[in-house]
């Protein structure tokens, strides 16, 4: 059996900044990180941009040799079946890995669409879906996205700009509208369909064919690829099976990413954590948030005590336009877009505090929302109700 450790489950953004926090604190503990993923650890945001496009093939967050220079072990394609909490041991396969210290970041994955045909539907969430999506762009004349969420948005405005014929379907009749409002739903439509793409609305997918997509309106739209970016589920299971608390399938945590097991630890996707700021339990999907959780779980694990305080945030890019998001991502009670003359700023409030900003190129709002946020004030103007 390994020595014992810390143990990081996953080589996302949280996995890794895990591994590399707690090897910061604490230089003579062995570290060891087991991925499911084929890959060396890398940057996802760039997959459904700049490496969808053919504009980059280089997405590696870290060569072999920083791990090594870390002594942080990686093993990749690696699958870990089950948690013994009471052993104390992760089994991969056939072989158990005792541990000191767990730092579950599993991440998320995506599942085929729930309709006849659906796993003909291309993916997007590793680098392997990436690239075959890509190799299939190469040969495609046209396109159908399923799903305005961002990575949607994202995916669709990378294949027209590659010269894909490209149609973004969905249920809500504009991207992101419940999450964001009318009127910012609105930009964000018109920053797909600048970058070439056709946006329909409110309709859904009944069955994806050898040809096409059949539509609930009786619509059938021929295409040489299908994409679904239609959300992604929390790989909580192993979690979930040894016993550890599970809310909406993740896996809950205190602000400092501690789990209701002894030495046990999650970040990420996978994670349910609660913010120290916000004073409840929020879900994140974005890159920075898992990031910085990971260092939080690495630094707790070697006994480096500190807590989520930082607004959660992302950035987006739709084609050449690149949207910044600070919030709390759990609604809010108004909004009310402001123009500027090269873009736009949404606030959004609850109460009399703002509890999220969107910006473009309106990067003086997003820094000041992302204070205002922190701080519980209201919104630097009167909101039109």
């Amino acid at each position: 059996m390994a020595e014992s450790g810390l143990i990081v489950v996953g080589s996302g953004p949280a996995g890794v900044a895990a591994a590399q926090s707690f090897r910061e604190h604490n230089a003579d503990v062995p570290v060891r990180i087991f991925s499911a993923d084929a890959d060396l650890p890398y940057a996802r945001p760039p997959l459904s941009k700049e490496y969808l496009r053919g504009q980059t093939d280089e997405v590696a967050l870290h060569d072999a040799r920083w791990f090594d220079e870390r002594n942080i072990e990686l093993t990749t394609a690696a699958r870990v079946d089950r948690l013994d909490l009471a052993q104390r041991t992760l089994h991969v396969g056939e072989q158990p890995h005792t541990f000191d210290s767990l730092i579950l970041a599993c991440g998320a994955a995506p599942q085929a669409p729930p309709v006849p045909g659906g796993q003909r539907a291309l993916l997007l969430r590793s680098l392997a879906d990436a690239t075959a999506l890509r190799h299939a762009a190469e040969a495609a004349a046209s396109a159908v996205v399923i799903g305005s969420g961002f990575i949607g948005c994202e995916a669709a405005a990378s294949l027209a700009l590659r010269g894909v014929s490209v149609t973004l379907v969905a249920p809500e009749q504009l991207p992101q509208q419940k999450r964001l409002g009318t009127q910012a739903a609105e930009r964000l439509r018109d920053l797909v369909t600048d970058a070439g793409a056709r946006h329909v609305g409110g309709v859904a997918v009944e069955e994806i064919t050898d040809t096409g997509v059949r539509l609930d309106d009786g619509v059938t739209i021929d295409c040489d690829l299908v994409l679904a970016a239609t959300g992604v589920v929390p790989q909580s299971r192993i979690a979930a099976e040894a016993g550890l608390q599970i809310r909406d399938s993740r896996i809950v945590v205190d602000s400092d990413m501690r789990t209701t097991a002894r030495d046990v630890y999650a970040a990420g996707d996978v994670a349910l954590a609660r913010h120290e700021v916000a004073g409840r339990h929020l879900a994140i999907e974005h890159w920075q948030d898992a990031s910085d959780q990971g260092a939080i779980a690495g630094a707790c694990a070697a006994a480096w005590p500190t807590k989520w305080v930082g607004v959660p945030g992302f950035w987006t890019s739709v084609g050449d336009a690149t949207l910044k998001y600070h919030a709390w991502g759990d609604g809010y009670e108004h909004s009310q877009l402001r123009e500027h003359p090269d873009g736009f700023t949404v606030w959004y409030a609850h109460g009399d505090s703002v509890v999220g900003v969107l910006t473009y190129n309106a990067d003086d709002d997003y820094d000041l929302g992302e204070q205002l946020i922190a701080e519980r004030r209201p919104v630097p103007f009167p909101i039109e109700h």
